[in-house]
């Protein structure tokens, strides 16, 4: 399909030359999160569903301390209102001073060009979900079923059309909507206007949490 060519053929002209413009930042980056606190340089995230559900590990800066899923995990209070609100914690305890920064800006996102360049996922697409974070929040949203399926059928993208209208302050059931007419949408010049509107939203650090 003519479409999925281009797409790809974008994919891997984008994420070889944001690489290559972008690592002298992805270096002070990386050393500015081994001076601020102990722990790896890269997130050690949960597995991320994407094309036909098939998971993948996503590569993201590390924001938070080590081991911050298990210190969630142990907190009944943070696990709680991460639940309550679509898996977002506000003025999360568990962010660094530098995380604060990285995630306001979505600096933390950059090393997914990594994943972009080995075809797990797209520039642009839906939010590469957590395979927990679907199954439990259609539970929640029963109507949001047909629309997940729809979703898994494409790769997941760096930038979305979400991110670019809200970021974090939409919830799940009309996140997952949103991402689901994009994959039906099919259409190249709509990523390009997605990836244009990207610029501004993340400047602006608008529904970062």
């Amino acid at each position: 399909m003519l479409y999925d060519f281009l797409k790809r053929l974008m994919d891997i002209f984008g994420s070889v030359v944001g690489l290559i413009l972008l690592s002298p930042l992805l270096l002070l980056v990386a050393l500015a999160i081994k001076l601020d606190s102990p722990g790896p340089v890269m997130a050690d995230t949960p597995m991320r569903a994407g094309k036909d559900g098939k998971l993948f590990r996503i590569y993201k800066f590390r924001s938070m301390v080590q081991n911050a899923h298990e210190i969630l995990e142990k907190n009944p209070k943070l696990l709680e209102q991460y639940k309550k609100n679509s898996y977002k914690i506000f003025n999360d305890p568990r962010i660094t001073q530098v995380g604060r920064f990285l995630r306001k800006f979505s600096i933390d996102e950059f090393p997914q060009f990594l994943n972009i360049l080995k075809g797990e996922m797209s520039m642009v697409g839906p939010r590469a979900y957590y395979p927990y974070e679907l199954e439990e929040q259609q539970k929640n949203y029963p109507q949001s079923r047909k629309y997940v399926k729809v979703i898994l059928s494409g790769k997941p993208g760096l930038t979305g059309v979400w991110q670019v209208t809200g970021r974090s302050d939409i919830n799940f059931d009309k996140r997952v909507e949103m991402d689901a007419k994009y994959v039906k949408r099919k259409s190249i010049i709509y990523d390009l206007w997605i990836m244009f509107k990207t610029i501004p939203a993340v400047i602006s650090g608008r529904g970062a949490v």
